[in-house]
């Protein structure tokens, strides 16, 4: 049966692909991603084997944008708090119980502009929101004035002056706890930090000093490291902290588009032609 696979679709990092495996299926063609980050495998492996790699950055956009700024309304609106309030049998609670922050005209710091960030700064430009921010290259003029984003070529610039800072990028060597102790001390102590890259991105001992200790006002994480975290972390135990378990692309018709583009690659692939979303080794 091994000597027939050709391709393999990854679904939430399963099956595990490592040496072992790659080994067992000489007519391996191509394996077609799930998602956008690739930290779960190891591309130089894989090309080793003369296999080649997909993701699927187009169906997974709209969905992540859509739940990057879900966690972005929830944090600042105390929603999650709001609701505990709210069904909680026999309390009373006044308006300064749960008094938010505003998100209409506030400064939005995106940390990462690919297609994620894009749609993201899209989404906030409906909320009158001033849009910052930071990637490793500068869009079009064309592309920021469509969203009215101004570039910082310093991240440090972009934490100075954000109060919400989205951090939107892939997992790599370079990108590992690249929020840490000095990144969060650059902050605002109101600003709130929204994760919805990959949980390594930040430090989280770090993150929990600076939740703690009020050096920022919030964080709202739809990634962790591990996932999911455990059961005694203490980021589980702070109220200004929203944890989700990795929902940003999980809706019907963004499963749906994500399984068509793995099909398409994986077709493209099979038939020696160029796949829509191939993913090189750096």
């Amino acid at each position: 049966v091994s000597g027939k696979v050709q391709a393999i679709y990854l679904w939430w990092h399963r099956p595990v692909v490592d040496q072992e495996l790659l080994q067992s299926l000489p007519n391996l063609r191509v394996i077609a991603n799930s998602g956008v980050g690739m930290d779960h495998l190891d591309l130089s492996l894989v090309a080793s084997f003369g296999v080649r790699m997909a993701n699927a950055p187009r169906s997974v956009a709209n969905s992540t944008a859509d739940a990057g700024m879900a966690l972005l309304l929830a944090s600042a609106r105390r929603l999650v708090e709001g609701c505990h309030l709210a069904v909680s049998p026999g309390v009373e609670f006044s308006e300064a119980d749960i008094l938010g922050v505003q998100v209409t005209g506030a400064t939005l710091g995106i940390i990462g502009m690919g297609s994620i960030g894009y749609k993201i700064a899209l989404r906030a430009k409906g909320f009158e929101m001033n849009i910052l921010y930071h990637n490793r290259t500068q869009r079009s003029q064309q592309e920021e004035r469509a969203v009215g984003a101004t570039y910082c070529e310093e991240m440090d610039s972009l934490l100075q002056q954000a109060d919400f800072v989205v951090v939107v990028v892939s997992l790599t060597p370079q990108t590992h706890r690249l929020i840490g102790k000095r990144e969060l001390e650059l902050m605002k102590p109101m600003a709130t930090l929204i994760n919805i890259s990959r949980g390594a991105v930040v430090d989280q001992e770090a993150l929990v000093t600076a939740l703690q200790s009020g050096v920022i006002r919030a964080a709202a994480l739809d990634v962790t490291s591990p996932e999911p975290l455990p059961r005694d972390h203490a980021l589980l135990r702070l109220k200004n902290v929203i944890v989700t378990p990795h929902l940003g692309i999980r809706t019907d018709k963004t499963t749906l588009m994500i399984t068509e583009e793995a099909v398409q690659n994986i077709l493209a692939a099979l038939h020696g032609l160029p796949m829509p979303s191939e993913v090189l080794p750096s």
